[in-house]
């Protein structure tokens, strides 16, 4: 088996969170830069074993596609295009950020971290690779 990898996708940043080998354990990782998001995982494919990538899909309350689908639609596609060997999973991510802000409260973090955008948008990573592999296990793949 291989590790998955989950990205949360946004404009600026980008939450990625793995899992490890074994595909039991979601770890947050880390958040990089849109820009830098490719060759960043050009190079942690190339160390790790990376057998599916997960990526979050916003949805609006109301199921259709939210307003960042138009810039997340172009990145699966550079995605698939940039590694063709390794199959793309979307995820329903509405509740996400907000699952997310509230893991960090509950967590007691100190509130200047709990405003460190980066550190929601990395555990936003986690929570859909987590909702990925429980709905995994639950027999919906």
């Amino acid at each position: 088996m291989g590790r998955i990898v989950a990205i949360d996708y946004g404009q600026k940043r980008v939450g990625v969170a793995v899992t490890d080998e074994d595909q039991i354990i979601a770890t947050p990782l880390t958040t990089v830069h849109s820009k830098d998001i490719i060759s960043f995982l050009k190079d942690y494919v190339g160390r790790e074993n990376v057998e599916l990538f997960v990526v979050g899909e916003p949805r609006q309350m109301n199921n259709q596609a939210s307003e960042s689908v138009k810039y997340i639609e172009p990145f699966v596609r550079l995605l698939v295009k940039s590694f063709p060997e390794i199959p793309v999973e979307r995820v329903d991510e509405r509740f996400t950020s907000l699952m997310a802000q509230r893991t960090i409260l509950s967590s007691g973090m100190k509130k200047k971290d709990r405003q460190n955008k980066s550190l929601v948008d990395t555990i936003s990573a986690a929570i859909i690779l987590q909702s990925y592999m429980e709905s995994r296990s639950a027999g919906h793949h």
